[in-house]
């Protein structure tokens, strides 16, 4: 009996797209570490096509060539010793799918290290959490063309759809496809943060119960703000503690925690010298939540004399961080944009941002309705250096700049924690001014290292010379 496609790892990840798989018309072998994990899912899944195997090597045989075998595990070391275990077995053709968040650059390891044996690589981000894998995610293949050519039928049949087509495509060569997964998660971390700062602004300015924040995101949910995460919250803020009675959120410790794809995109955004402040912000953010127990100390002696002010005008205010919020989520996405063609240049992946802004539309964490204006922005210009430069985002920004400006000063005035949108403000302020105070800087620095600089009289290409400051 034989195959059409491999599954290795049948954890929630795993099951749920060999279920969706199998569900679109594909055979699957299926192996499991576990192998008693194995032996249950296909007992579980009796009548449907499933091939329950005992090795590695059972697995590969059960496959039909060229071989496409799908790895849902850990990364990290697993990885590399199941590709380890697996390489004896494969012959020339044959493609290995990484789909769990492994590192790009060890993406570009391995496929380099199996391309040179005859084998494809294909590193692949997959987003939508379990609900994504079972009924339609958002994936971001990366590898090269002939592997693309044979998994492309499978993975357009499994993944989300909207009215742009399926939420899949050939995102680039070797780690392309897990860097853009990567820059997706920062997105993430970006526009979950902004959200919060929203919630915390609105519990603490207007002292909102958790019914009426379920009201205001469902109608966030019906304009710009349109989202998953925005739709998510909503969601939250109408489920009761069965406990108390109370909102089950007041219950949640205001703990977040994070499993290292934010870090990565900040890491990487530093060594390619793009400005991702938003996405750093949120990362600051986790890490500070984390500190529970130094900040329940630190907030007994590092008391604030300001609280916030009596708001006038309660509808005029939730308006406004609305509008603070969408602008600050442009910032976040231009951030993550820009970050994703400074690495498809460092790379030559030759990624498409247009086609990014299409799959990201469905089944991922960060579909929005302004990823409509992200696709249209591309289109116009395959090469606009900065989201904020794009006619939509301009309007956007136009018509809540003065909100947002509002919001942050409130926010900053009253003693309220909004890193997020004050860095996506102060990212938005810095990018539209022609002459930043940066000039001292590079003074102090050519004053105590002799760094040298360039004189803004003598134009773009002025030579660098060094003068003597202490005088």
């Amino acid at each position: 009996m034989t195959a059409q496609f491999g599954m290795i790892g049948l954890g929630v990840m795993g099951q749920n797209l060999a279920l969706n798989i199998e569900e679109h018309g594909t055979s699957l072998a299926v192996w499991n570490l576990e192998g008693e994990w194995t032996d249950r899912f296909v007992e579980e899944n009796r009548g449907k096509k499933f091939l329950a195997t005992k090795s590695l090597e059972e697995l590969v045989r059960a496959v039909e060539r060229p071989r496409r075998i799908m790895m849902m595990i850990k990364a990290g070391n697993p990885v590399d010793q199941t590709i380890d275990a697996i390489i004896p077995f494969l012959e020339p053709g044959d493609i290995l799918i990484d789909g769990g968040n492994s590192w790009f650059k060890d993406t570009q390891a391995r496929a380099a290290r199996l391309e040179a044996r005859g084998l494809h690589f294909v590193g692949s981000g997959v987003s939508g959490g379990e609900d994504g894998a079972r009924f339609g995610a958002s994936l971001m293949p990366g590898g090269t063309a002939e592997a693309w050519a044979a998994i492309r039928p499978v993975l357009e049949s499994i993944a989300a759809s909207s009215d742009s087509g399926p939420c899949v495509t050939h995102v680039g060569p070797d780690g392309s496809g897990h860097f853009v997964k990567m820059v997706h998660n920062g997105i993430e971390y970006g526009d979950m943060q902004l959200i919060a700062e929203a919630y915390e602004l609105l519990r603490r300015g207007l002292r909102l119960p958790a019914a009426e924040l379920a009201a205001i995101f469902s109608e966030w949910n019906r304009g710009d703000l349109e989202s998953f995460l925005i739709e998510v919250s909503a969601k939250i803020f109408r489920v009761r503690d069965p406990e108390t009675g109370d909102a089950l959120v007041d219950k949640v410790m205001d703990k977040a925690g994070q499993k290292g794809t934010g870090k990565w995109t900040a890491q990487v955004a530093l060594e390619l010298a793009v400005a991702v402040p938003t996405i750093a912000a949120a990362i600051d953010a986790r890490v500070l939540s984390s500190m529970k127990a130094e900040r329940v100390r630190a907030s007994e002696i590092l008391t604030s004399r300001e609280k916030p002010a009596p708001l006038q005008d309660r509808q005029a205010f939730i308006d406004d961080v609305g509008d603070a919020l969408f602008a600050s989520r442009i910032c976040s996405y231009a951030q993550g944009f820009a970050l994703i063609r400074a690495g498809s240049a460092e790379w030559k992946w030759n990624v498409d941002l247009r086609e990014i802004a299409r799959i990201w539309k469905a089944g991922c964490i960060i579909r929005s309705r302004f990823l409509d204006s992200i696709m249209r922005a591309y289109e116009s210009d395959r090469d606009l250096p900065n989201l904020l430069l794009a006619e939509d985002a301009r309007g956007a920004i136009g018509r809540t700049q003065s909100a947002w400006r509002r919001v942050v000063a409130y926010g900053q005035a009253s003693g309220l924690a909004i890193p997020a949108m004050s860095a996506s403000l102060a990212y938005f302020d810095a990018y539209r001014t022609a002459d930043l105070p940066q000039n001292l800087t590079q003074a102090q620095r050519d004053y105590f290292g002799a760094h040298t600089y360039q004189r803004n009289d003598k134009g773009p290409d002025a030579p660098f010379v060094h003068s003597e400051w202490n005088e």
